[in-house]
């Protein structure tokens, strides 16, 4: 738990920008959920583990107002029963024509200590979970309520979000590029590798701002940039 704790804090340093250019090296090219921005922008870097909903299309027979009498329901569940700095990560099918979730759920789940939230459908009350210290990220803003479209069948299973495969565990970073999802074995590794390249890009924009070309220097194909770099880190420790 320290170690990810740790992985996690180091993250909040680090743009999504950084975190998919690090695991495009590693191979992985779809970890960036498509379609989705932050409520507002201009918020503390969203970071924490998955903790997932799903949903399937509703079906008129089964999922109608009385399943909110239903404690059990899975919505409820999965806001009640997320973690702790986690992030509620929800699949909705990509469609925003009816809400995932509203503001009274988002404030639950901030008052309970969770991370933020992700759909790739949209949420409704969008301005007042966009006033909230809460970072949430949407397709659009959505009025209808879910029940119209949409028909919550699990919570914390691996989910499709914004064409992203997301596994319970898996870590989730979000500003206001948008949201990446690293996978979890990987998560320190990317972390470590992270803190380098932002470093790096701190150092270059330096150079940059002191009138260095780009050439040679950014991306680094020229020796001596990484020996200049090596120094340059030595009082930054």
């Amino acid at each position: 738990m320290e170690k990810i704790n740790f992985t996690i804090q180091q993250l909040k340093g680090v743009s999504t920008a950084t975190i998919a250019t690090c695991l495009f090296k590693k191979g992985l090219r779809n970890q960036f959920i498509q379609g989705v921005q932050p409520l507002r922008k201009k918020q503390l870097t969203m970071v924490g583990q998955a903790y997932t909903l799903r949903y399937i299309p509703a079906r008129e027979d089964l999922n109608t107002i009385e399943v909110f009498k239903d404690p059990k329901h899975l919505q409820r569940v999965a806001v009640e029963e997320c973690p702790e700095n986690y992030v509620l990560v929800i699949d909705s099918r990509k469609d925003a024509r009816a809400a995932s979730a509203g503001s009274i759920l988002a404030t639950r789940l901030m008052k309970r200590g969770v991370a933020g939230m992700v759909t790739d459908g949209g949420f409704r009350d969008s301005a007042e979970i966009a006033e909230l210290d809460f970072p949430s990220f949407h397709q659009k803003p959505s009025a209808p309520t879910n029940l119209t479209l949409h028909q919550a069948i699990a919570v914390n299973e691996p989910i499709a979000c914004g064409d992203v495969a997301v596994f319970p565990g898996d870590v989730i970073v979000g500003d206001d590029d948008g949201v990446m999802v690293i996978p979890q074995h990987m998560a320190e590794e990317v972390a470590n590798e992270c803190k380098q390249m932002t470093l790096f890009e701190e150092f270059v924009l330096e150079k940059v701002n002191g009138g260095s070309s780009i050439k040679g220097l950014y991306p680094p194909t020229n020796p001596a940039v990484l020996d200049e770099f090596q120094e340059w880190q030595r009082p930054q420790n």
